[in-house]
C-alpha cells in the first residue's frame, strides 16, 4: 500500500523540497499581501520570516483579492488530478508548492503596476500558458529582474504580454463544427 505523505497549503510536501513560495495575507485591508520564496521548511511556526527568505513581491490586497480565486482553482484541480489534498488562501501563511509559485509569480508580476481593470485579461493571457511556459517566464523574470524592486525589463514585459494582449473570450471553435457546417 502507497504511504501517503503530508502537503501543506498548496501541494508543499517538505519531504520531497523545502523550497516553496509562501504567500502571508494580512488580516488588515491596508496591509499589502506578501509573496516570499523560502528554501526552509519549519514545522513549528510557518510565519517566521528567515533571512534566507526572498521577498519577491508586495501587492495590494484588492488586486490579491481579484485573481487569488483563479490561483486556487488552477492549482486545486491539478492537486485533484494527482490525488494530492487541495489548499486555500486565507489570512495569515499559505504555503505554495514551488512550481505552482512560479506560475504564481507570473501572473503577480504582470498586474503589480497595472490597471486593475486589465486584471480580466492578464487571468485569460495566464490560463492561456501551459505551465511550462510560465516556469520559463518566471526563469527568466527572476534571472534579471527578481527582486522585489526591479520593475524593468522582464517584468515590464509580462504586464504587456498578460494585459495588453487581450485574447477572445469565445471558447475555440471546433474543427467538427467547420465539416458538419459542410
Amino acid at each position: 500500500m502507497k504511504e501517503i505523505q503530508a502537503t501543506y497549503g498548496f501541494g508543499v510536501n517538505p519531504s520531497l523540497s523545502s523550497n516553496h513560495f509562501f504567500v502571508i495575507i494580512p488580516a488588515k485591508q491596508e496591509e499589502p499581501v506578501q509573496v516570499y520564496e523560502r528554501f526552509k521548511w519549519t514545522e513549528a511556526d510557518e510565519q517566521i520570516i528567515e533571512k534566507s527568505d526572498i521577498l519577491r513581491l508586495e501587492i495590494s490586497k484588492y488586486k490579491w483579492s481579484k485573481i487569488s480565486s483563479e490561483l486556487s482553482s488552477e492549482f486545486n484541480a491539478r492537486l485533484k488530478k494527482d490525488k494530492i489534498k487541495t489548499g486555500k488562501f486565507a489570512a495569515g501563511g499559505n504555503p505554495v508548492e514551488k512550481l505552482f509559485g512560479k506560475e504564481m509569480m507570473v501572473l503577480l508580476w504582470g498586474i503589480e503596476d497595472s490597471d486593475p481593470s486589465v486584471i480580466p485579461t492578464a487571468i485569460r493571457n495566464w490560463k492561456g500558458l501551459m505551465p511550462e511556459e510560465r516556469w520559463w517566464l518566471y526563469t527568466m523574470t527572476n534571472a534579471s529582474t527578481g527582486h522585489i524592486k526591479d520593475k524593468k525589463g522582464w517584468r515590464i514585459a509580462l504586464r504587456y504580454a498578460l494585459c495588453e494582449n487581450p485574447i477572445e473570450e469565445n471558447p475555440q471553435t471546433n474543427i467538427l463544427d467547420f465539416i458538419s457546417e459542410e
